[in-house]
């Protein structure tokens, strides 16, 4: 009885019907009696010239065969927690059958039902979607190739920028992509070099000849004083 009561909990539902017909169990009293069709159970035993007595599984349980059960079976539920959702809702003669949510796959499967499904894999930047993920397979990922970048999903060929007339900023790596930046017209370049040269050519000019003229020796000097012309008083 141990043996069988672990069956039932598997999900192999077992009933006594040892020396009886294939289509009768043994009630408790030692009878063969006719079985209860799926979706139905025992409500009372045969007795005497009385047949069995069926009842119909109530919402939220299932009998799948012929059975000699006093109760239906529960049906189970599909817990989005596991990643699951309904694909066939339960029945008086089947149990729910679950299937992974969108974006995730199945991961463990018992009697063409999944009873735990995972999310899609996301492909890290640099990669890019080898195989999209199903409900059954997950995603695959490659490996971008050189020259190439991605944020996890598509390769992407890096930006040339001297084809768009432009300078190569920094250049682009396996996550992202080459930035580009004006380029200074030449004329420009050539103010940008040569105004500084000239500015400071006259600072160096102006310095050196206020150093001169601060080097003069100092002299003297009655700027008052007539000029003596050498005549006598008369």
């Amino acid at each position: 009885m141990i043996f069988i009561s672990i069956l039932n909990v598997l999900g192999v539902h077992v009933v006594l019907t040892y020396g009886c017909g294939p289509s009768e169990y043994r009630s408790g009293a030692g009878e063969c009696c006719p079985m209860c069709s799926a979706g139905t159970v025992v409500l009372k035993d045969c007795s005497g010239d009385f047949s069995t007595s069926c009842k119909p599984c109530t919402r939220g349980t299932f009998m799948n065969n012929p059975n000699g059960f006093k109760n239906c079976f529960q049906c189970k539920s599909c817990d989005s927690d596991l990643g699951l959702r309904v694909k066939t809702a339960c029945t008086r003669t089947s149990d729910t059958v679950c299937e992974p949510l969108e974006g995730h796959y199945c991961d463990e499967e018992n009697r063409g039902s999944c009873i735990l499904a995972k999310k899609h894999s996301t492909c890290d930047p640099g990669q890019y979607i080898k195989e999209i993920g199903t409900a059954v397979k997950d995603t695959v990922c490659g490996e971008c190739a050189d020259g190439t970048y991605s944020n996890g999903s598509v390769c992407h060929p890096h930006s040339k920028c001297e084809d768009l007339g432009l300078s190569e900023v920094k250049p682009g790596t396996l996550y992202s992509d080459a930035e580009c930046g004006d380029k200074a017209p030449t004329g420009l370049i050539v103010g940008v070099i040569i105004i500084p040269v000239a500015v400071a050519a006259v600072v160096f000019i102006f310095l050196k000849k206020k150093h001169a003229v601060l080097s003069l020796p100092h002299t003297d000097c009655d700027c008052d004083k007539k000029p003596h012309l050498g005549l006598s008083p008369q």
